[in-house]
């Protein structure tokens, strides 16, 4: 079988290990976070591509009388509307006033929401309390043209953002710290990534300000010279400090696109692999069949279809493969010339007999 490099199979190669990261890229403080808002909209001025259900009817019958004018929904004849839900993420420390960008998607059967432009809509966060407003033209960043069998589209038009068109008018409360301490959290916890982090804090400020609590989190006590106003600054300056993460042994496989991505810390233990495919050909000709000279009335050619089938398994060899390091790996694993499919069920068989010494994870 026609060798075939690891690079072929999308085989990406992670050595992380090698590298030193700065804490603000591993983790985040206590409430240094984003917050989700959703909200129900109405886009208006839509050229006829609109929803055809009741819904975006009755939602601007009940707007108009908001306004004071009073209309019965069915009274409104029209598919110049849709209804969509809108969705914003409320960056850490918003202040009243900022603008954010906004997204729009279709909760009905419009088709398009091109032209259109989004109706006042609160947003509201996950304590039910509105935290900002949402205006606005919509942008799909395409068309949609013709009718029917005959139409042609670009990008999707079910959904549209809404550039800077949510404004913020309640900040969300928060204190940043509480009793002159703050907890760091690891977005991939690790006892050992964890520990490595404190020993650098503390090694920084010559002193014993940062404690593991748990493989997710470090709490941290603040020097009396960086209390109150100057909190921002300590804050800062440990987001700077660089530290070795440690990661686990994994194997992320892919099935859906053949990609298999080895981490820096798995090793393989020795082992013989044998694997053969079995490739199954068919092949169908057209024979045509004529009638002969003087044949009844009524006899025509006709097309008669002939299959072949073949069966054939390739040969399967038994080859010794074996990796102390990320490099044996990839030299070990290149020789047997496999195709991704094969490479991933090659990687479930190790991991069932024991060989593979990491996580495998399937995607």
């Amino acid at each position: 079988m026609k060798k075939i490099f690891l690079a072929y199979f999308s085989f990406l190669l992670i050595s992380t290990n090698l590298f030193a990261e700065r804490i603000k890229d591993i983790g985040n403080f206590e409430g240094v976070r984003e917050n989700q808002l959703v909200g129900y909209g109405i886009v208006v001025g839509l050229s006829g591509t609109g929803d055809k259900g009741l819904a975006p009817v009755m939602s601007i019958a009940n707007m108009l009388q908001r306004m004071g004018i009073t209309i019965k929904p069915s009274d409104i004849k029209s598919k110049n509307s849709a209804a969509v839900l809108v969705t914003v993420n409320l960056p850490p420390f918003p202040k009243n006033g900022m603008k954010l960008d906004a997204l729009v998607s279709t909760i009905g059967d419009a088709k398009s929401l091109k032209g259109g432009t989004l109706i006042l809509t609160p947003l509201k966060g996950g304590d039910g309390k509105i935290y900002a407003v949402a205006q606005g033209p919509v942008s799909i960043g395409g068309f949609l043209g013709g009718s029917g069998g005959n139409s042609v589209a670009k990008n999707h038009q079910a959904a549209g953002i809404v550039p800077e068109g949510a404004i913020i008018e309640k900040e969300p409360e928060f204190n940043l710290a509480n009793n002159n301490e703050i907890r760091f959290f690891l977005k991939n916890p690790d006892f050992t990534t964890a520990n490595e982090i404190a020993n650098k804090i503390n090694e920084f400020y010559k002193k014993e300000i940062a404690v593991v609590k748990d493989p997710s989190s470090i709490k941290i006590t603040i020097p009396e010279e960086f209390r109150g106003d100057n909190l921002p600054k300590f804050l800062s300056i440990v987001e700077k400090i660089e530290v070795v993460v440690d990661n686990s042994a994994k194997v992320i496989v892919n099935e859906k696109t053949g990609t298999v991505v080895i981490g820096e810390n798995v090793k393989l233990s020795p082992v013989a692999i044998a694997h053969g495919n079995l490739i199954v050909t068919i092949k169908t000709d057209y024979e045509v069949s004529q009638p002969l000279p003087l044949a009844p009335k009524g006899s025509e050619t006709i097309v008669v279809p002939k299959k072949d089938v073949k069966v054939e398994e390739q040969k399967g060899y038994l080859t010794e493969i074996k990796g102390a390091s990320l490099g044996e790996i990839v030299r070990a694993l290149n020789s047997l010339g496999v195709t991704p499919t094969d490479l991933i069920a090659i990687l479930q068989a190790l991991k069932a007999s024991g060989s593979l010494k990491a996580t495998l994870e399937i995607i």
